[in-house]
């Protein structure tokens, strides 16, 4: 199948990492359990430049805006309470905000993929 037909490039704001980790993790779904995955993984996923408007909001006014929205509490609340870590984390989470949401998303992955293989989904 060629890459720009492939239904995983629908996807707003992917990279060719996360590309090639979803190829490997939905090979041997029928067509129908992709299609599922897709529209349970696009509910979850964050994209990249999302996170940067978020990592962005949780300097200036926010702090650890962008842990929450990733499910990170704890180091939100962190955030929160020690002003981004005296910005220090806040600067660091803006220039490492692909890796951010890249990390979330392969969570994501792992919990749309246990949804539809287990046919939580149909």
């Amino acid at each position: 199948m060629d890459i720009y037909q492939s239904p995983l490039m629908s996807l707003p704001g992917i990279t060719p990492e996360e590309y090639s980790y979803l190829q490997q993790a939905t090979t041997g779904l029928t067509e129908q359990q992709l299609r599922n995955f897709l529209m349970v993984y696009s509910s979850k996923r964050k994209n990249p430049s999302d996170m940067l408007i978020f990592c962005i909001i949780g300097l200036l006014i926010v702090p650890g805006l962008q842990r929450f929205i990733i499910g990170q509490v704890g180091m939100g609340i962190l955030y929160f309470f020690t002003l981004g870590l005296c910005f220090i984390g806040s600067i660091v989470d803006i220039i490492n905000h692909k890796t951010l949401s890249f990390e979330h998303n392969q969570k994501m992955v792992f919990e749309s993929l246990q949804m539809v293989r287990m046919g939580g989904f149909q």
